[in-house]
């Protein structure tokens, strides 16, 4: 992704809009994270985009369904939207946001602690975090996307962060350093048992047919089809 608003001072903004225009992107891999729209840096922002073929464009703070309507309107062009949870009103406004035209999923923003205490132990956002993964899962969306980890250097951090936020029902996890990106690909790697285990109740279905059948042991039934297949498919994609 591409971050016009906290990446950016606002003496800079113009030159940033400017050295997009003038990028040779692959925009078949680019977010853009525009400003708030409450900002005088929306419309330059939707100015710029309407100029480009951006296919997602990253709504930071989205409180309301009216606010990523507003988005869509400005883009003037059918554009795929990522609303970031990111404060308390966002966390309330969750299921009018996933409803919202245009939005393919949601991402958490790790400013919402910030917003309700000064400091807080991250355990105690995971009521927060639970929520926007079971009202994705409800809006029946893509899992969400998990917020940034700071530390950047070491790399224990995000690998853990990773690995939590996958144990939650996350489906990625934003990343604010190259360094990060491997990591967090093996966060959400699934296991080598994981990935055997798939791999054995495939050859059950494949041989016994779909349906509650009792193998190795176990049951096996649709939601297990499902779970075996969405791990084949995710540890292709990673590798």
């Amino acid at each position: 992704a591409i971050d016009l608003e906290d990446a950016v001072r606002a003496d800079n903004k113009m030159a940033a809009r400017d050295a997009i225009a003038a990028a040779a992107l692959n925009w078949q891999n680019v977010i853009i994270r525009i400003n708030p729209v409450e900002t005088v840096h929306f419309e330059f922002d939707m100015s710029l985009l309407r100029s480009v073929p951006v296919r997602m464009v990253m709504v930071p703070k989205a409180e309301s369904s009216d606010m990523i309507s507003r988005v869509d309107r400005s883009l003037d062009k059918k554009c795929a939207l990522l609303p970031q949870i990111e404060t308390v009103k966002s966390l309330f406004a969750l299921k009018d946001v996933l409803q919202a035209e245009r939005v393919d999923r949601v991402a958490f923003g790790i400013w919402i602690s910030r917003l309700i205490w000064e400091q807080i132990d991250k355990d105690a956002l995971l009521l927060a975090r639970s929520q926007i993964v079971l009202h994705s899962r409800y809006a029946d969306k893509p899992p969400p996307i998990d917020s940034v980890t700071a530390e950047c250097h070491d790399t224990d951090p995000v690998s853990a962060e990773a690995k939590e936020a996958k144990n939650l029902g996350f489906g990625g996890k934003l990343i604010i350093h190259p360094a990060q990106e491997l990591p967090v690909k093996r966060g959400f790697a699934p296991s080598p048992a994981d990935i055997v285990w798939a791999g054995s109740v495939g050859q059950i279905v494949e041989k016994c047919g779909s349906g509650a059948l009792a193998a190795d042991g176990s049951m096996t039934d649709r939601p297990v089809e499902i779970r075996a297949r969405h791990i084949i498919e995710r540890a292709g994609t990673i590798s």
